[in-house]
């Protein structure tokens, strides 16, 4: 199994600044795809922004140019840099990550979730 841990949130003001960090861990023996995704209260989990193994990125066009994702491979762990942040980036952040395991000597792939960091922007 895999577990992703989230850390970073917090309560900023408008146009502050938040990184956040979610390490993986396991009997993990590669990830593909890495995440961000935000649930806001009284709406559905939406993606944020999302980064391959090849490095190839994908950002929700509501922060383009304003969050920037990055992982490193070596420690399994995925950041989210948030600058410029708005009251509508007020939300739960969740970590995604696309593992393949191993169980049992056999590789097994799947999809998991962290159990997100709260993240408020507010004056």
């Amino acid at each position: 199994q895999v577990q992703l841990v989230e850390s970073g949130g917090g309560l900023v003001q408008p146009g502050g600044s938040l990184r956040l960090s979610c390490a993986a861990s396991g009997s993990i023996f590669s990830i593909y795809e890495m995440g961000w995704y935000r649930q806001a209260l009284g709406k559905q989990r939406e993606l944020v922004a999302a980064i391959t193994s090849g490095g190839s990125t994908n950002y929700a066009d509501s922060v383009k140019g304003r969050f920037t994702i990055s992982r490193d491979d070596a420690e399994n762990t995925v950041f989210l840099q948030m600058n410029s942040l708005k009251p509508e980036d007020t939300a739960v952040y969740h970590c995604n990550a696309d593992c393949v395991t191993v169980v049992a000597g056999t590789r097994v792939r799947g999809d998991y979730w962290g159990q997100g960091t709260q993240v408020t922007v507010s004056s």
